[in-house]
C-alpha cells in the first residue's frame, strides 16, 4: 500500500514539474531544464537530459524511471573511463544508490558553477548542473 502510494506521489511530482517546468508536456529532446525544471529522469543506462540548469541553493531529484539501479557520484566519464573528482563549491555525492523506480534529492547547490555527475555502473552517463 505505501508503496504504491510512493509511486503514485512520485508520478504526480514529476508531472507537475513537467507542466511547471515548460507549460506542457515534457519533450524528450530537450538537452536542458531551466531552474524551475530541476526533476532529472534516468533511463536504464542515461539521463534523459545531459544537462540542468538551476539557480544558486536549489537542489536537484533524480527520478529513476527503470528498474535498473544507478550509482551517482560527483565526477564524470571521459574517454570511455571514469573519472571521479568532486567540483570545489558542490556537494559531496558519492555512490549515491538510487534504486529501480526510486527518487532521490541532490543538493542544495549552493555555489554558482558547472558540476559534473556521473553514473558510476553505466558506462557515458553524465550530468551537468549548471548553477545560476
Amino acid at each position: 500500500m505505501c508503496k504504491k502510494l510512493l509511486i503514485v506521489l512520485v508520478v504526480c511530482l514529476a508531472l507537475f514539474s513537467a507542466l511547471a517546468a515548460c507549460g506542457g508536456a515534457p519533450s524528450s529532446n530537450s538537452s536542458t531544464s531551466t531552474a524551475s525544471g530541476n526533476t532529472i529522469h534516468m533511463e536504464d543506462n542515461s539521463f534523459q537530459q545531459s544537462s540542468v540548469t538551476i539557480q544558486k541553493g536549489q537542489s536537484i531529484t533524480l527520478v529513476n524511471d527503470s528498474g535498473t539501479p544507478h550509482f551517482i557520484a560527483d565526477g564524470t566519464w571521459k574517454n570511455g573511463s571514469a573519472s571521479a573528482e568532486k567540483d570545489a563549491g558542490a556537494p559531496s555525492v558519492d555512490n549515491l544508490q538510487i534504486s529501480g523506480n526510486a527518487t532521490q534529492s541532490i543538493g542544495p547547490f549552493n555555489s554558482a558553477g558547472t558540476f559534473q555527475l556521473y553514473c558510476t555502473i553505466h558506462p557515458g552517463m553524465n550530468l551537468a548542473v549548471v548553477v545560476q
